[in-house]
């Protein structure tokens, strides 16, 4: 029975943070990343916290499962015909291009340099939507040809080496750029297949064959947390998309920013020996 307690401990905590994380991918279009990633690295941090590659695992899952997600909650969207189209389709494949790019990076990165990457990214995002006010604009539109090409590979990258799905910074960038909080967060949600599925590859890939990792890990994608949290997350991501769309638009915005900011302190922390 003392064996088997630490992995009943770890399918609670996976089934517990799928849930939280679905509800968070259709509530603010981030793809369940900003929750997945730190429930993981808890999580195995808790059964093996001497183990090499965790902080690298649990965002190689998160891709995985926001690759196999992201589609049911930019379906919700979809019912309530928020998402920019035009958007989705111009956007997908230079993220894509990105997002692969991002996940050789994290291949060469150790987990102390993700955690501040991660840190550094979410805070910053963070801090623009709670301190930003709803019509603070950078541009009057989205950026197009050279602009386009390389504010978009950043968004795949830096989504890619924190494990989200490109809801966070997509948000951010759109609304920036002159669009309504609700569209951002729709159309931002479906950029998570295209981060996700040649982000998780790689992760997988250059993880393959090295020890220290979790239990039923396939190079840096563990399969449990991959399979029961999939479901769950994809079970509720459309109810946080239909709240979301209930939600007053500056509350909106403050509960998306101080969502990152704790999940930003949280990773740091506990990198750091926390």
């Amino acid at each position: 029975m003392d064996q088997i307690t630490p992995f009943l401990t770890l399918a609670a905590m996976l089934a517990a943070a799928g849930l939280a994380s679905g509800l968070a991918a259709g509530l603010f279009g981030i793809g369940g990343g900003t929750v997945i990633v730190p429930a993981l690295f808890f999580a195995f941090e808790t059964l093996a916290p001497d183990a090499a590659g965790n902080l690298h695992t649990a965002i190689g899952t998160s891709l995985a499962i926001i690759a196999a997600t992201a589609w049911r909650s930019l379906a919700a969207h979809r019912a309530h015909k928020a998402v920019d189209e035009e958007v989705l389709r111009a956007w997908t494949p230079i993220v894509a291009s990105g997002a692969a790019l991002g996940a050789i990076a994290a291949g060469f990165a150790s987990d102390h340099g993700l955690a501040w990457i991660y840190a550094l990214a979410a805070g910053a995002v963070s801090l623009t939507f709670m301190l930003g006010g709803e019509n603070w604009r950078i541009a009057a539109d989205l950026p197009k040809g050279f602009a386009r090409w390389l504010t978009g590979g950043l968004i795949g990258a830096l989504s890619a080496l924190m494990g989200v799905g490109g809801g966070a910074m997509g948000s951010m960038l759109m609304t920036l750029c002159g669009r309504p909080i609700h569209q951002a967060i729709a159309t931002a949600a479906g950029f998570g297949m295209a981060i996700g599925l040649p982000a998780a590859a790689g992760f997988a890939l250059f993880g393959w064959g090295l020890s220290g990792r979790p239990w039923g890990s396939l190079g840096f994608v563990n399969l449990p947390g991959l399979v029961l949290m999939g479901v769950l997350a994809a079970l509720t991501a459309p109810f946080g998309a239909r709240l979301a769309h209930r939600m007053h638009r500056l509350l909106l915005r403050r509960a998306f920013g101080l969502f990152l900011a704790l999940t930003a302190i949280a990773i740091l922390w506990r990198q750091n020996g926390g």
